[in-house]
């Protein structure tokens, strides 16, 4: 994109991603990274963010569903991907195809993917997933012989090819939570039995952001790095970016569509939950909830605007909101950053997650397809 739009927009600056990739790769030394790029990268842009990490030494792509793990190969990014999301019916032989690895919980994905492998004519690549404890995807251990063993007679008879072992973490964003290590203990039971079986894994993981940062005993062969990719830490108690060594690599800017002064007394959006106390400056951000500015944050959101921190005054409408600017002088076309970097003393994804009552996650990746991304350092 040429001209930097007017409405709203989000500004990705690949330069980061490929610093917080450095960055967690020194974090996980002797293990190889995956960048997880799902749901668009968090909102960042999947095939520009994927290509930067891999610029920058991920050796492993991650999706959660099988369509996009064949969008970005379609659009040409090479080595491994991974993608994990499965559902009956799913485009296996397609995923088989383009060489990407799937992961597999259950038998009935075992038994689509061995049939995906004789229509393609070729060996799919498959990783096992275990159900350690956090209860979503992945096999109990109650079920785990009948699939490793399912698993190795398929290897035998050439379908598939067991390149991985994984798991993921419940609760890592909460260093000392009791889970974390009867997870591992659990994963470590769970690999062993399926070695002995003669498994021999390309790769055993089970590190997510958090535990990648904060628990190198869960490293193995790989760690999964997903949010903090994109310089957001994944949880505040780990500590902000900058304390992490990460750099925020989204900044979310507006122009002002309108400034106007108002009289005391004064309501501002819909039901007037907001009342000017005297004469004051309103400005108008055209972006909203359509744009994923979290109607939650009414009243309390943080915007910096003519170089001052201010609040959603009211509630935030479809595809607009305002913040009182006092008696500050501004004027239409002026710049507001809804969120970016606090080492630049703009309001951060985490200041917005606390004024939703929800987490940093949800902040970027909710960020709409009608909001263009402009990249720096492509």
């Amino acid at each position: 994109m040429n001209e930097t739009p007017t409405r709203v927009y989000a500004e990705i600056d690949l330069d980061a991603v490929r610093a917080n990739v450095r960055a967690l790769r020194e974090r996980a030394p002797r293990a190889a990274l995956m960048a997880v790029v799902k749901a668009d990268a968090y909102g960042h842009g999947a095939l520009a963010c994927a290509k930067a990490a891999q610029q920058a030494g991920a050796t492993w792509i991650g999706t959660a569903t099988p369509e996009e793990a064949l969008a970005l190969r379609a659009a040409g990014v090479e080595g491994r991907i991974m993608c994990w999301l499965w559902t009956p019916g799913g485009p296996w032989q397609e995923a088989v195809e383009a060489g990407i690895d799937v992961s597999v919980s259950g038998m009935w994905a075992l038994d689509e993917v061995r049939a995906a492998a004789r229509a393609a004519g070729r060996t799919a690549r498959i990783q096992l997933k275990a159900d350690t404890g956090l209860g979503r995807n992945g096999c109990q251990p109650a079920d785990w012989a009948e699939l490793v063993g399912a698993a190795v007679a398929a290897q035998a008879e050439g379908t598939v090819k067991v390149t991985g072992l994984w798991s993921h973490f419940a609760c890592a964003d909460e260093p000392g939570h009791p889970s974390i290590q009867l997870q591992l203990t659990a994963f470590r039971d769970m690999l062993a039995y399926a070695e002995k079986e003669g498994v021999e894994p390309e790769v055993r993981h089970i590190a997510n952001s958090p535990a990648t940062l904060t628990l190198p005993e869960s490293h193995f062969d790989l760690v999964r790095c997903g949010l903090a990719v994109y310089g957001v830490s994944p949880a505040p108690e780990l500590g902000t970016p900058a304390q992490l060594g990460l750099r925020p690599a989204m900044a979310l800017k507006a122009s002002l569509a309108l400034v106007k002064t108002v009289p005391a007394g004064h309501g501002v959006s819909y039901g007037h939950h907001y009342l000017t106390e005297t004469e004051t400056t309103l400005a108008l951000i055209p972006a909203g909830y359509a744009d994923g500015i979290p109607r939650h944050a009414s009243g309390r959101g943080p915007v910096l605007v003519g170089g001052k921190i201010r609040h959603v005054a009211g509630r935030v409408a479809m595809d607009q909101f305002v913040v009182d600017l006092g008696g500050d002088r501004v004027q239409a076309g002026d710049e507001a950053v809804i969120f970016g970097d606090a080492e630049r003393g703009e309001p951060t994804a985490e200041d917005w997650a606390r004024a939703s009552d929800t987490i940093a996650y949800e902040i970027v990746t909710r960020i709409g397809g009608r909001v263009p991304r402009v990249y720096l350092g492509a």
